[in-house]
């Protein structure tokens, strides 16, 4: 996960999905310089991670936010750094007594 949002292009997607509704490959390249298949591709990686889910419509593919594992992602980070945050007070007390 932390790879596929490393991409300046998909965190730009994941922002653009994150109003809720799922969009098109034609509107979501519509504001970028990228062709539809770039656009693509970079979906790809983004549902390959679990960050975004795509169904069809007709012909269409529609591509739609999936806040769960940004969720996961984010409870993750916080249990890593108050195990930090206590590391560092006790090295902080232990350098102080």
């Amino acid at each position: 996960m932390f790879a596929a949002l490393a991409d300046e292009t998909r965190l730009s997607l994941v922002d653009k999905l994150a109003g809720g509704s799922a969009q098109s490959i034609s509107r979501l390249a519509a504001d970028s310089k990228l062709t539809r298949q770039a656009i693509t591709k970079h979906l790809r990686v983004l549902e390959e991670a679990g960050i975004v889910l795509s169904s069809r419509a007709g012909r269409e593919s529609l591509f739609q936010f999936q806040p769960k594992p940004m969720k996961e992602m984010q409870d993750y980070i916080e249990r890593v750094s108050a195990q930090w945050d206590e590391a560092l007070a006790r090295l902080k007390a232990f350098v102080e007594d």
